[in-house]
């Protein structure tokens, strides 16, 4: 171990800490006379073994099917807006229906807002629409192949034009 200031060699079984312009540092005898030594943290009474299981925390496995297997459509605003006039209704009456305030309506139809899922469930049953489509699952080793043998976010991800 070595003194972050002046780089001498430090006794790695007791080490000097010292407090020197906000910073604490391990340090040697002499660069300890520039700040203020400060105290050893305390060492725990017991240590936790590890293969004991805790009661209260259950661990959790996350797999490949937590992912979301749908996606709100690019487009998703317009969708609502021409549904909504195409059944004559208007902000007031589909916020009446869905159970949302008229600003909230507001914002999904001038793409200022992304509607949650379970807003976007409400939207399609009420405008009888679809708002969500499909995610494919992408098989990542067809990729391999690709020109420069390399796999790059380029060659993997699907590119939306307008």
């Amino acid at each position: 171990m070595e003194c972050e200031i002046c780089g001498k060699p430090v006794p790695e079984h007791n080490p000097i800490r010292a407090k020197i312009e906000g910073s604490v540092m391990v340090v040697c005898k002499e660069c300890s006379k520039l700040g203020k030594i400060q105290k050893a943290p305390p060492k725990p009474k017991y240590v936790q073994q590890k293969n004991k299981k805790q009661k209260n925390a259950p661990k959790r496995n996350y797999s490949r099917n937590d992912e979301p297997s749908e996606e709100l459509i690019e487009d998703f605003s317009s969708e609502v807006r021409r549904a909504r006039e195409s059944k004559k209704w208007s902000r007031e009456d589909l916020g009446k229906k869905i159970n949302e305030r008229v600003s909230v309506i507001t914002r999904i139809e001038t793409g200022k807002m992304t509607p949650d899922t379970k807003l976007t469930k409400k939207l399609e049953k009420a405008l009888n629409i679809k708002l969500l489509e499909k995610v494919n699952n992408v098989d990542l080793n067809q990729f391999i192949s690709s020109s420069s043998g390399e796999r790059t976010l380029g060659n993997v991800m699907k590119i939306k034009r307008k």
